[in-house]
Protein backbone atom coordinates (compact mmCIF):
# COMPACT_ATOMS: atom_id res chain seq x y z
CA UNK A 1 0.00 0.00 0.00
CA UNK A 2 1.21 3.54 -0.63
CA UNK A 3 1.22 6.07 2.09
CA UNK A 4 2.39 10.12 2.07
CA UNK A 5 3.03 11.27 5.26
CA UNK A 6 2.29 15.02 6.00
CA UNK A 7 4.28 17.66 7.76
CA UNK A 8 2.03 17.24 11.06
CA UNK A 9 2.92 13.85 11.24
CA UNK A 10 6.23 12.59 12.57
CA UNK A 11 8.71 11.41 10.02
CA UNK A 12 9.18 7.95 12.27
CA UNK A 13 5.89 7.17 11.50
CA UNK A 14 6.89 7.15 7.95
CA UNK A 15 9.72 4.63 8.75
CA UNK A 16 7.66 2.30 10.82
CA UNK A 17 5.28 2.18 7.82
CA UNK A 18 8.35 1.59 5.29
CA UNK A 19 9.34 -0.96 8.23
CA UNK A 20 6.03 -2.93 7.90
CA UNK A 21 6.72 -2.85 3.58
CA UNK A 22 4.89 -0.26 2.89
CA UNK A 23 5.51 2.30 -0.22
CA UNK A 24 6.01 5.43 1.92
CA UNK A 25 6.87 9.63 1.26
CA UNK A 26 6.96 11.80 3.70
CA UNK A 27 6.64 15.60 3.07
CA UNK A 28 10.38 16.63 4.83
CA UNK A 29 11.57 14.24 1.57
CA UNK A 30 10.15 16.26 -1.03
CA UNK A 31 12.15 19.06 -2.90
CA UNK A 32 10.69 22.36 -1.06
CA UNK A 33 10.10 19.56 2.08
CA UNK A 34 7.56 20.74 4.49
CA UNK A 35 6.94 23.92 2.32
CA UNK A 36 5.30 22.75 -0.28
CA UNK A 37 2.15 23.64 -1.17
CA UNK A 38 -0.98 22.00 -0.27
CA UNK A 39 -1.93 21.60 -4.36
CA UNK A 40 1.49 20.14 -5.22
CA UNK A 41 1.14 17.03 -2.28
CA UNK A 42 -2.38 16.64 -4.07
CA UNK A 43 -0.79 16.45 -7.18
CA UNK A 44 1.69 13.95 -6.47
CA UNK A 45 -0.32 11.80 -4.25
CA UNK A 46 -2.84 11.15 -7.26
Amino acid sequence: MKFMVDAQLPRRLAASLKWWGHDVLHTLDLPSGNRTPDWRINEISI
